[in-house]
């Protein structure tokens, strides 16, 4: 599992994603019953991606071992194999949900790609949702009527953050949402590319920091990176985990 974290705002992209690859091992006890268990094999997996000629961002989560390989190896090959010079956030988010359907057409994988488009000689932000076995591209920062909304996606080990900013909703006797627990509001159209960057990295970090404490499998985890996008200007590695000797 994972924790990625996208929040769109009037000046730029945030994009976020923690290094963590959790794998769920299967053995069998002294008596031959089958168990599974899962561990952290681990803290140093790239989850985000850049594609600097398109200006385009990759997050990816879910399954994050496919056929025994890490699925950013299937990313690198995707970009080799399938994306060219023209190619922009739509498109790539089309071409790489198809990508990963011919040889996994049930992987429970899925991805956050973003960027802007030039219509009409304006930058136009594009956020999506993408997800392989539904065979889904979902564009997010979008109302029903076309006009541009901000705010923030995340998937992967969502239930921490989730309830902490979202509202509490049961449904009453008669089966209508009645809301429970209000939080605040986050007032994301109104929100600095600064807020952004601090917002994605709280919403992992806090997710890493609550998990520590709860009996329960620690799926989210290691360093996190944050790419942030911009219209008109190159992309930015806020922060990006390097190569490094262990130290000792």
């Amino acid at each position: 599992m994972t924790l990625i974290v996208a929040v769109y705002v009037p000046e730029g992209i945030v994009m976020a994603s923690d290094s963590r690859q959790s794998i769920r091992i299967e053995m069998k006890k002294p008596s031959g019953e089958p168990f599974k268990f899962e561990t952290v094999n681990s803290d140093a997996v790239t989850k985000t991606f850049l594609l600097e000629k398109q200006q385009v961002g990759i997050s990816n989560f879910g399954d994050d071992l496919l056929n025994g390989i890490p699925i950013s190896s299937y990313i690198q090959s995707f970009l080799e194999e399938e994306v060219v010079a023209a190619d922009d956030v739509t498109t790539i988010s089309k071409k790489l949900v198809d990508y990963f359907r011919k040889s996994f057409p049930d992987a429970a994988a899925g991805f956050h790609v973003a960027g802007y488009k030039k219509e009409n000689k304006i930058s136009v932000p594009y956020v999506y949702y993408c997800h392989v076995a539904k065979n889904e591209v979902d564009r997010r920062n979008v109302s029903p009527d076309g006009s541009i909304i901000y705010g923030t996606a995340w998937s992967g080990q969502i239930d921490i953050i989730q309830s902490i900013i979202n509202p509490v909703i049961i449904k009453d006797s008669r089966g209508k949402e009645k809301i429970i627990k209000a939080p605040p509001p986050i007032i994301w159209k109104g929100m600095t590319v600064q807020d952004a960057i601090d917002f994605a990295v709280y919403a992992i970090r806090t997710t890493i920091d609550t998990m520590r404490f709860q009996a329960r499998a620690k799926n989210v985890g290691g360093n996190i990176d944050v790419l942030l996008l911009k219209p008109n200007q190159d992309p930015q590695w806020i922060k990006k985990k390097e190569y490094q000797i262990p130290e000792g």
